[in-house]
């Protein structure tokens, strides 16, 4: 008999034969990276409680437990679990959940281990929607009994799944924090009412084959694979706060175009409130960056961008009458305002007055980018309760040759009288708060692409602060959010709570 087996050939061959037979069915999910012990132990378990056992493991791609991970391909996996005698079939479950399993499957017992028995650990906020499919077709859950040991423990210790420095900070921080802990924050989190108000930036990506150089220039020849496009700017960060709390308003000046005016309400209207002003004169601006993909490693590099943004960059006044109206109307009635300056006009001094003023709780994000350089600089602001910035932002707003970045990190925190951060890409981030300094390493040094990184690291710290989290645990949430942005090519995808907890988690099972 070969053991393994796609779900279509269960579905349609292998069940109809074994209900033929009268054999009952159980299930067994799950990722499965490294067999130990306590698979061993749950999965004979399981086979005891049926005639078949079936074992579904998580394709690769759907696998939330951080970049890097699971450590064994899907061909691995499944050979490894093929191998045992307590398992009958083996089958690749294509999907974030394993809702396409059970409906393949329809098991009689679906059997989960008993770290699962109270619904309230359960990381992703499945089981409950589980046993309840599995139900409707007549099955029930069960849980196994045993030692409950740990492949991501293995793998992160005894397997190089984290570099020396990103155990040696994780079992310190352990000392201090918890998993349960961040689950709580993300509990008040999903009681917050925020206001994004920013930049609205549509992300172009035209993906391109280099053949060289132009025979008569200088430039690339390169042909063209396909493009696509991504919503970026503020709507990217309030894409990722969105994941965290329903409660959630983008406030913006867009151009109005028709098909842009479309995609926004296909893709935001059922997450997100949009308070949007349209221009009759400005177009939404468009970031088009050309790249070529690594065939070796699963990185982009960009070749050549070229944007829309108008060399005078002013919107008509009656747009601009009408956003700032909104914003004086709007500001004073969320328990937190992100403030997306990317420099491209939409924040003038009247609203950073506004929103300085009226704020309840300020997170900033102060842009320097090729269209902006040395012009939008952070020390413009006078308040915030948190920020971020990266080091060419820093230096631009304390250019002292003798400054390094530690003092220029806490002169700042000064100036804005608040807790922040510095990202420093592959060296991690630093935190401040109260005149001191925190350092936590970079958890991925495998990335994709690093646009997002930085905005996924602004929002997923600055939630976390909004609802008193220390700036030790912002530093560990948002170096986390910036790993999962840094492996999502452009703004494609949100990084989504869940993936924060799971990571989290991940890290924390040193």
């Amino acid at each position: 008999m070969c053991k393994e087996v796609s779900q279509a050939e269960f579905r349609d061959k292998v069940r109809p034969w074994l209900k033929k037979e009268e054999k009952t069915i159980a299930l067994c999910h799950g990722v499965f990276d490294l067999i130990h012990p306590g698979h061993v132990i749950h999965l004979e378990q399981a086979k005891m409680m049926a005639d078949v056992l079936v074992v579904s493991i998580t394709a690769a791609q759907y696998v939330r437990k951080g970049p890097g991970r699971p450590y064994f391909d899907d061909e691995m996996r499944m050979k490894v679990l093929s191998a045992l005698e307590c398992v009958d079939y083996v089958m690749l479950s294509e999907g974030y959940t394993a809702d396409d399993t059970i409906e393949s499957v329809k098991p009689d017992i679906y059997v989960k281990g008993e770290e699962y028995a109270k619904s309230e650990d359960d990381i992703t906020g499945k089981i409950t929607e589980e046993k309840t499919q599995v139900e409707k077709h007549g099955g029930r859950i069960a849980f196994t009994t045993g030692d409950v040991f740990s492949s991501t423990r293995l793998i992160n210790t005894a397997m190089s799944g984290l570099t020396d420095e990103v155990r040696h900070f994780m079992e310190d921080f352990k000392l201090r924090h918890s998993l349960k802990e961040i689950k709580g924050y993300v509990e008040k989190i999903s009681k917050l009412n925020v206001l994004v108000v920013g930049d609205v930036i549509i992300d172009k990506y035209t993906y391109c084959n280099v053949q060289g150089i132009m025979s008569k220039d200088m430039g690339y020849s390169a042909r063209v694979s396909r493009t696509e496009e991504y919503l970026g700017g503020a709507i990217a960060i309030t894409r990722h706060l969105a994941t965290f709390t329903n409660n959630i308003t983008l406030l913006s000046i867009v151009g109005n175009e028709e098909s842009v005016r479309r995609r926004f309400l296909d893709e935001l209207a059922d997450q997100v409130h949009l308070n949007l002003v349209y221009s009759q004169e400005v177009p939404t601006i468009v970031k088009h960056r050309y790249l070529t993909h690594n065939e070796k490693r699963e990185d982009y590099k960009k070749i050549f961008a070229v944007n829309n943004i108008p060399d005078n960059m002013l919107y008509e006044k009656e747009a601009y009458r009408n956003f700032k109206e909104n914003l004086k109307t709007e500001v004073a009635k969320y328990d937190v305002v992100f403030l997306c300056d990317f420099g491209h006009g939409l924040v003038d001094r009247e609203v950073m007055d506004i929103i300085q003023k009226d704020a309840k709780y300020l997170v900033l994000n102060c842009q320097t980018n090729s269209s902006n350089k040395g012009l939008n600089i952070i020390t413009k602001y006078t308040r915030a309760d948190a920020f971020t910035l990266d080091q060419q932002e820093l230096k631009l707003a304390f250019p002292e040759c003798s400054m390094d970045e530690n003092s220029g990190l806490m002169k700042l925190a000064d100036h804005l009288n608040g807790m922040g951060w510095l990202t420093r890409g592959s060296k991690g981030a630093w935190g401040i708060c109260e005149g001191k300094v925190q350092e936590c390493p970079a958890f991925t040094l495998t990335v994709k692409d690093t646009i997002g990184a930085g905005d996924a690291f602004f929002a997923v710290a600055g939630i976390f602060a909004a609802v008193g989290a220390p700036t030790e645990v912002g530093t560990f949430v948002g170096n986390i959010g910036g790993a999962l942005g840094a492996n999502i090519v452009g703004n494609k995808d949100a990084v989504e709570k869940v993936n924060v907890l799971k990571y989290a988690s991940t890290l924390m099972n040193v």
